[in-house]
């Protein structure tokens, strides 16, 4: 995968951390934003209330439910971005490259960093969470949905991997490690 987007100094402006859920994606993203120093979205925070009660029933969603969402998404990123002055970190999963097009458009440069990994620690991962309105039954949905982002710019990490390596790695492919943030 090509190295990630980058700005005129070398830095990412916008950082989507995607995969299915129970992927990391919240975690790395937050963790990402903090050493980056600039700001966290949770994607899953801006589905329009009938997205949640759709997913709730175990219905996954359409494209035509995800466009207001992932415009909402952009909007939320933009307008973060003018208070802060980046960079942006977004958790979403982002599964369709049309999804990753629609942010692209909006967000830009927009690095990717595609979270992957067995599905049955996916599984184990959903198993745990008893808060979250997406349930365990729609991730073979999502992985029959996912298309990765192998021609795309950006980086892909295996969850296997240690939260620290995955940051650190993120990071360095996106320059960051060279402008003074430092270690995992």
């Amino acid at each position: 995968m090509p190295t990630p987007a980058a700005n005129a100094d070398g830095r990412a402006r916008y950082v989507l951390v995607m995969g299915v859920s129970g992927a990391g994606k919240s975690t790395i993203g937050r963790a990402l934003a903090e050493r980056m120093g600039g700001s966290f979205i949770e994607a899953d925070d801006l589905h329009p209330q009938e997205n949640i009660r759709r997913m709730s029933e175990r219905e996954p969603l359409t494209d035509a439910d995800r466009w207001p969402w992932l415009k909402a998404i952009s909007e939320a990123a933009i307008a973060e971005m003018n208070k802060g002055g980046g960079p942006v970190v977004i958790a979403c999963s982002a599964l369709k490259r049309s999804y990753r097009d629609v942010l692209r458009q909006a967000l830009s440069p927009l690095s990717i960093v595609h979270l992957s990994g067995p599905v049955a620690l996916i599984r184990a991962r959903l198993g745990e969470r008893h808060t979250h309105f997406m349930p365990i039954e729609l991730l073979d949905s999502q992985i029959e949905t996912l298309e990765a982002p192998d021609e795309e710019e950006g980086v892909s990490f295996s969850i296997e991997d240690s939260q620290a390596h995955i940051v650190a790695g993120a990071l360095q492919a996106m320059g960051f490690s060279r402008h003074g943030v430092g270690e995992a």
